[in-house]
């Protein structure tokens, strides 16, 4: 590949800190909340998923130490208090997800594979990193979780990490497995939301 693995990873690390942390914004400004707490919010979508990831590795939390991620979370956050119009006529904030969801996957994935793990925490923490911080912020702004709302989320970034650790395994370029398996959850989300599609659901309630 044209780009070191390590970079590429950071590259993608620090993007998908970035569009979170401007999901994070956009959700708080739609409660009307004020620059502090639109930055703040921010903060939990970028930052939450990672930290719990980090927590259950037994690892540094990754902000600690990072600036720059703290950086582009703030940045996010701001992009999305000085341009809200902008955002609310692209409607992009689903679409922002998406992207976040396919980006977060694989830095949690790949963290845990290269510590060792195997397929199954892989796949798990990978789905933790891209899900947990906006389970947080749905919860802290009074919105229904998009990770109960929307069935093929957490569905599809399982299904990204399974193919990143499958391409590893049969040894793929690290970049280019990190690349396709962020395609994959991005391509699974953009169907879903473009056809509205969702897992089987019982035909009748219980009462």
């Amino acid at each position: 590949m044209l780009i070191d693995a390590e970079i590429f990873l950071r590259l993608i690390d620090v993007a998908g800190v970035f569009v979170f942390a401007l999901s994070g914004g956009l959700v708080a400004i739609r409660q009307d909340m004020d620059l502090f707490g639109i930055v703040v919010v921010s903060f939990l979508p970028a930052v939450g998923g990672g930290t719990l990831r980090d927590l259950l590795l037994d690892q540094p939390v990754f902000w600690l130490n990072d600036p720059i991620s703290l950086l582009a979370a703030m940045i996010g956050g701001i992009a999305a208090f000085l341009s809200p119009g902008f955002w609310a006529r692209l409607r992009v904030l689903v679409w922002i997800d998406a992207v976040g969801l396919s980006l977060f996957a694989m830095t949690g994935a790949s963290k845990a594979l290269d510590f060792g793990h195997g397929i199954f925490v892989v796949i798990i923490m990978g789905t933790i990193t891209a899900t947990a911080g906006g389970l947080i912020r749905d919860i802290v702004c009074g919105e229904k979780a998009m990770l109960l709302r929307e069935d093929i989320y957490a569905t599809a970034a399982l299904i990204g990490c399974l193919v990143f650790w499958i391409l590893r395994n049969v040894s793929f370029d690290a970049s280019l497995s990190l690349f396709l398996g962020a395609v994959t959850i991005f391509l699974i989300r953009a169907i879903a939301i473009k056809y509205d599609l969702n897992l089987p659901k019982p035909h009748s309630k219980s009462r």
